[in-house]
């Protein structure tokens, strides 16, 4: 890791989540990854201790396990929300072009399109680090079975998008229910076992095929606060 850089990693116990917050130690610039609608005074504190600013807000994707809180935090900080061209989010100040690098103070940060999981995925490649969303977990994968998910285009994001970058790559995901805070490239192409280095299109969709997982409890309300980034209803 840059030692340049200020990182945190926070977890919401509700939903499994991981949210990030990165800065660079001289401009005091920062960036936010997936925050959590629930984890407003959290975040807003540990931003305030580390004598940071925030200027990005990124989301992965649109999620369906928690709201997002990344429209009312532009409120309250004059942060710019950025998030790949194809997402369905009502407006971002930047749309995201795939392998586009921005700057947060001296930190380069590259978007790359690594849908479908869901159709608007993006992971951030920041020094050597990769914060995956939910494209890519910890020894699994996101599932397929809503949000215009693909497992044979998954399969693609994956070995032909992250599967490519060096094996030394840091994988820090959008969740984990294990217990496991980051994994590596190498750790994953060896030890995933929904998708290594070494398994065919056929394996991985016959493997998706077989996921049987339950309903997401609150994708019915998260999708779509979450397309208006986190204010609905007139709730603030």
């Amino acid at each position: 890791m840059n030692p340049n850089i200020i990182f945190r990693q926070l977890f919401d116990e509700k939903s499994w989540t991981y949210t990030y917050i990165l800065a660079d130690i001289e401009t005091r610039e920062a960036l936010i990854i997936d925050p959590v609608r629930d984890k407003i005074d959290r975040d807003l504190k540990l931003i305030a201790e580390l004598w940071i600013t925030l200027t990005h807000i990124l989301d992965t994707h649109i999620h369906a396990d928690h709201i997002t809180w990344s429209g009312l935090l532009r409120e309250k900080t004059g942060a710019k929300i950025a998030m790949w061209e194809w997402a369905h989010i009502a407006k971002p100040d930047m749309m995201l072009a795939d392998w586009e690098i921005f700057s947060v103070g001296d930190i380069k940060v590259r978007a790359i399109s690594t849908p479908w999981h869901t159709d608007g995925c993006t992971s951030y490649f920041i020094w050597d680090m990769l914060f995956t969303g939910d494209t890519l977990l910890i020894r699994k994968t996101g599932r397929t079975d809503f949000q215009w998910g693909s497992a044979e285009q998954l399969y693609d994001s994956i070995q032909n998008k992250i599967y490519v970058l060096p094996n030394s790559t840091k994988i820090y995901s959008g969740h984990d229910y294990t217990g496991q805070t980051m994994s590596t490239i190498w750790e994953e192409k060896s030890y995933n076992t929904r998708i290594k280095n070494t398994t065919t299109l056929v394996e991985f969709i016959d493997t998706m095929q077989a996921v049987n997982l339950d309903y997401p409890k609150y994708i019915d309300i998260a999708l779509t606060a979450n397309m208006q980034l986190g204010i609905y209803n007139n709730q603030k």
